[in-house]
């Protein structure tokens, strides 16, 4: 077997220090990172710098995120402002082209040594490709894993424009080498949400919650589900997978906090069926509570104490797991994504989706799973990227045996 490995270049750091760029660009991604944005800011040899764009900087989504940020202990360096509204296809296809234009400008203006690049996320991957044009070093977290819609593309597009790899697990490891990575840049280091539900401590109450959004209010002291469906921006009818839900959320007669769904292609029919329901069908949301975003100690919280989730979100598979919180996988989102035992999948219909979410109450919480946590996951990534020789220059490595399951 021939292997071509990467050329590696050590860079002089700027100031005696590594500058390293974190792009944050909504508040999951802000509040999943926490850990390891206070390491980084607190290592001596970085300098990290902070750029905002995407949702995060819409109030409907992240309200007062940057007084949230700053009162964190962290310098935010640059805004960039680069959404297209619509909730549409086009709107998204033409909000990761203004990315790419934007972030070029920023990272052209703070030349990062390394660039920080957090999963899936169709603007992370804008971002990724002009941090590549730029000859920076990108770091990706997350790659390998396998998921249903357009971010299972979106995913592996930027392993392969990324240098330094964090993986959640062995079955990711074992894709990205199989995607021709440099094993010597392959780090199993688990999951930063993991370790942020590992270490959680603040507890819910009833006047936190109906502080936010509207709806009926929640006592938290009694049995409640939370619900987060986003779009799938390669189906056709979210709307319809969407009050699916509904009417079975509904059918269930129980407390609900309804998370808002994010700002994919798809969004803007699906909040507008919420919204209809919400205002002219009251029977159909009497006991639901509609929430826009909140802070990442209280959605862990939430997930804590919540009979069950349900909807398409990763915290079902990632965070549940380890809390041992039941999850309903509802349709195609999460498609073929490694999970434990607490998550039971249904498709879209809505006797389909109530009958699960009864089994999954019914059952209870599950014992806590270790599948995607790894103890001091972030101190692992800050080590790694305070250390590691840096390149830019990729080459393909044929690991042979990658994808055999011994």
């Amino acid at each position: 077997m021939t292997t071509m490995f990467a050329s590696t270049t050590r860079k002089t750091p700027q100031n005696g220090k590594r500058r390293i760029c974190f792009p944050i660009t909504s508040r999951a991604y802000y509040g999943r990172s926490q850990l390891l944005l206070k390491k980084l800011q607190e290592h001596p040899g970085i300098e990290l710098e902070l750029m905002l764009g995407g949702s995060i900087l819409l109030d409907k989504y992240s309200r007062h995120i940057a007084d949230d940020i700053e009162a964190g202990g962290f310098t935010i360096s640059t805004s960039l402002f680069n959404v297209i509204e619509g909730g549409n296809h086009v709107a998204m296809a033409k909000t990761a082209c203004l990315t790419a234009l934007e972030f070029t400008n920023g990272f052209h203006a703070a030349d990062p040594d390394i660039v920080v690049i957090c999963g899936d996320r169709f603007e992370q991957l804008a971002i990724a490709m002009a941090a590549a044009y730029l000859n920076k070093t990108i770091a990706h977290i997350e790659g390998g894993d396998v998921t249903g819609s357009i971010d299972e593309s979106v995913r592996h597009a930027i392993t392969k424009l990324a240098h330094i790899h964090f993986v959640t697990n062995d079955d990711a490891h074992r894709r990205v080498l199989a995607m021709g990575e440099d094993p010597k840049y392959v780090f199993t280091t688990g999951s930063l949400d993991v370790e942020v539900a590992s270490q959680a401590s603040a507890a819910i109450t009833s006047d936190t919650v109906n502080g936010y959004g509207v709806g009926h209010e929640i006592d938290v002291t009694q049995p409640f589900v939370l619900v987060i469906q986003h779009p799938v921006t390669t189906e056709q009818q979210n709307r319809q997978h969407l009050e699916d839900t509904l009417r079975a959320v509904s059918a269930l007669d129980m407390q609900a906090i309804w998370i808002w769904p994010n700002p994919d292609a798809g969004t803007g029919e699906m909040a507008d069926s919420l919204r209809h329901f919400r205002e002219n069908v009251p029977e159909a949301v009497r006991r639901m509570r509609f929430i826009t975003d909140v802070p990442v100690n209280e959605f862990i919280a939430l997930l804590k104490v919540a009979a069950c989730l349900i909807g398409n979100s990763s915290a079902g598979i990632k965070e549940c797991s380890y809390l041992g919180t039941p999850a309903v996988n509802i349709g195609g989102r999460q498609q073929g994504r490694l999970h434990a035992d607490n998550v039971a999948h249904a498709g879209y219909d809505s006797d389909d989706i109530l009958a699960a979410i009864r089994r999954q109450i019914a059952h209870g919480r599950y014992a806590p799973s270790n599948l995607y946590f790894r103890p001091d996951a972030s101190q692992a990534m800050v080590d790694i990227l305070a250390g590691s020789d840096l390149y830019t220059q990729k080459r393909f490595c044929d690991n042979a045996n990658a994808g055999v399951t011994r």
